[in-house]
This record gives C-alpha cells, structure tokens and sequence, in this order.
C-alpha cells in the first residue's frame, strides 16, 4: 500500500502557523508581517524577493484561510496523484510565486498603485483548480458548495469573473480581491495542462 503523501498537510501548516503569526503577534511586529508576508510592487523594488513565495503562505482573515485551504484540501490530492507529489510542489510553488507576480505587475501597471499588497494561497489554488478542470473537465464541482457545474464550466466562471474584476479594477472600482494574482495561478494551471498532454498524452498517475 502506498504510504500517504505529505506534502499537502505539510501546506496546510504552514499556512495555519502564518495565520497564528498574523493574529497573535505583537502589534508592534505587525508591520515586519507586512514587510516579509505580504507582496507588492514596492516590496519587490526594495530587494523583498522572498515575498513572492511568503505571501503565497499568508491569511490573516479566518474565512480567507479556510476557503482556500478547504479548496486545496478538496482538489490537491487529486491533482497529486495526476502528476506526482515532487512535481504537485513544484507546480503549486511556481503558480503561487508567478501569482505573486502578476499582482505585483497589475497593481503597479493597471491598477497604478504599487503599494497594493496581498497576501494568501488563492492564486496557487486557483492553478491547481485549472489544472483539475482541464483533465476532469466533466467531473461536477460545487460552486459556493451549492451549485453544481462540470468543472470547465465552472473554471470558465472562474476565469471570466476575474477578467471582469481586473476590469473594474482598472476603471477605478472594482473589489479588493486579487484578480491579476488568480489569472496569473491560473494560466500556470492551463500551460502546465497543455504540457502534460504534449510530453505524453496525458498526466502520468502516480502514488507518492
């Protein structure tokens, strides 16, 4: 029998140990929280490379954390079994860090705001959701955990509503979400799919 991966708990608590960071943390240390755990075009300008990966592990908001951790937890075991354990890591760590830096890139660019930080799991996320709808695209998802869609349809509802944040954003409105950060997870997501399919056909199972 196959021994249990451990590269999606390990995720997962590091995620927890950051939020436990972000909410019990001095006052006066929030401010290096906000140096070292969140991204942004500034950031990157003043030499803090490192936050393309920290802000990929960093909630402060418990409703953030749990949605993105119970989205991972739900679509990343698949997803690993799909490609492998070492190359699941790989993927959800590039699409997370190309995230980091595609928000960065918005906010500073479109957004024209260079100081915008963020912060949290949701573009890495939403690779791994691409990269699942991609190779089960008929398999059915709950959107907001009521409404079931074949999950291309849904990723097509995904990808369609942050263009139009992007959007909005752009115009001057808009919410304060990520959406540069989530198209950036998910064209990593598409382009890791297309690979797959011209190295071999298809994802090669495999148990870790």
């Amino acid at each position: 029998m196959a021994s249990r991966s451990w590269i999606i708990p390990v995720l997962v608590a590091l995620n927890v140990v950051v939020f436990v960071m972000w909410n019990f943390a001095p006052v006066a240390q929030m401010s290096v929280m906000a140096d070292n755990f969140t991204v942004s075009w500034n950031g990157l300008t003043e030499g803090r490379y490192w936050t393309l990966v920290t802000a990929v592990f960093s909630h402060n908001a418990f409703f953030h954390i749990f949605f993105n951790l119970f989205v991972l937890v739900s679509f990343g075991p698949v997803v690993e079994s799909l490609v492998g354990g070492f190359r699941f890591l790989l993927f959800y760590l590039v699409a997370g860090i190309f995230s980091s830096y595609c928000h960065a890139v918005v906010s500073n660019l479109i957004m024209h705001d260079p100081a915008i930080s963020a912060l949290g799991a949701s573009g890495a996320i939403a690779g791994v959701l691409l990269l699942f709808s991609l190779s089960f695209p008929k398999e059915k998802i709950l959107i907001f955990g009521i409404i079931p869609l074949p999950a291309i349809v849904g990723a097509i509802a995904f990808i369609g509503l942050d263009i139009w944040g992007l959007y909005a954003q752009a115009e001057g409105g808009g919410l304060p979400i990520g959406h540069g950060a989530h198209l950036g997870g998910a064209f990593v997501g598409i382009l890791y799919f297309f690979y797959l399919r011209l190295k071999g056909g298809s994802a090669r199972r495999v148990r870790t």
